[in-house]
């Protein structure tokens, strides 16, 4: 077989806001490979399927030189991120041509991405009988595992209690309110639209509001105090959730979507009350939890979502040559559920 084109999205320039398509990632279709000759070097050839766009790439689009919880983007090289592949030719063991690989992949048509980078190299997927692939760069997956770790290792829910969750229709959130309700807790959610207003009232949310419409402040002081608060956004919205705390009220920080693009100040008019309500904050990132909790999380999560026990929903985007504007929509909360874009079919 003569090379073929290996399509390739690039990190091109680091954005000053949102990142722009054509301008901070750009399409190249310069590359070729040879598919029955590129050497494996022990390692595995794979094509890529399904490729997702998650609010942390921003924060991976800075300078090289920069330390941060997820490594940067290099100029010139193509961006990565969590995704599913079939592999095509392999000199691993456990990896077979024919079978699938979840993980770390390039946004690119072909890679050989490695199995040894920790937590999130590859390794092989056995897609659950019912659930397409998809579902595993979603709530079947980093999404999902860091909903499940973190309600799971910081939560301490008890029932009867009242949760509000930020970003509620995103898959991290909208998994969170189904454990939530699962424990018998109220749950309170917001979200950025009307449709993703719905979406968290169909997956059990007990209140759900329209920041962007309706006082965040307003809603909580009605309807908290909080015992838990599952923070995806960051900025006045945790501001508002210190406020209406209860006393030893657990905070689970996971995001800060709001103040990725902007490096405006937010200022915090309730810092005082994190003691005076001995309020308890928990910074996490999901690899700190995987050993503990990986294992419990495919065991379960994948069965919930085939049998539609969990919902999850998904926003699609075809063709790689479209990621930029995928990794935008995110950023600017134009998609409607978990953003997966579709590289190519089997």
């Amino acid at each position: 077989m003569a090379p073929i084109t290996n399509g390739r999205t690039l990190f091109n320039e680091i954005p000053t806001g949102f990142p722009e398509p054509g301008k901070t990632t750009v399409y190249d279709t310069s590359k070729t490979i040879d598919l029955e000759n590129v050497p494996l070097n022990g390692g595995v050839l794979v094509k890529t399927l399904v490729l997702s766009a998650d609010p942390y790439m921003r924060v991976q689009m800075r300078e090289a030189d920069i330390e941060s919880y997820m490594p940067p983007f290099i100029v010139g090289q193509p961006i990565f991120s969590l995704g599913v592949g079939k592999i095509l030719r392999s000199e691993r063991d456990g990896f077979k041509p024919g079978g699938y690989v979840y993980g770390l992949l390039d946004h690119a048509e072909y890679s050989l991405p490695s199995p040894d980078v920790p937590v999130f190299g590859i390794r092989v997927l056995n897609p659950e009988p019912g659930l397409q692939y998809s579902a595993y760069v979603g709530a079947g997956g980093m999404p999902g595992q860091t909903s499940y770790y973190g309600w799971k290792e910081y939560a301490n829910a008890k029932a009867g209690e009242t949760v509000f969750v930020s970003g509620g229709a995103g898959p991290v959130g909208s998994l969170v309110i189904q454990l939530a309700k699962q424990d018998g807790l109220k749950v309170i959610a917001s979200a950025g639209s009307d449709d993703k207003v719905q979406f968290c009232k169909d997956v059990g949310a007990d209140v759900a509001f329209n920041y962007k419409t309706a006082s965040t402040l307003d809603i909580l002081r009605q309807e908290g105090p909080l015992n838990i608060y599952w923070d995806n956004v960051g900025g006045t919205t945790l501001d508002a959730a210190i406020e209406n705390a209860a006393n030893h009220a657990r905070f689970l920080e996971c995001g800060a979507i709001s103040q990725y693009n902007s490096k405006d100040g937010v200022k915090m008019k309730n810092l005082d009350q994190i003691y005076a309500r001995r309020i308890t904050l928990y910074g996490f990132l999901v690899s700190d939890l995987a050993p503990k909790w990986e294992e419990e999380f495919y065991k379960v999560i994948p069965k919930k979502l085939a049998s539609g026990e969990f919902k999850f929903a998904e926003d699609i985007t075809t063709g790689l040559e479209n990621s930029g504007q995928a990794i935008r929509d995110v950023q600017t909360g134009a998609n409607t559920g978990k953003k997966v874009i579709v590289v190519a079919q089997e």
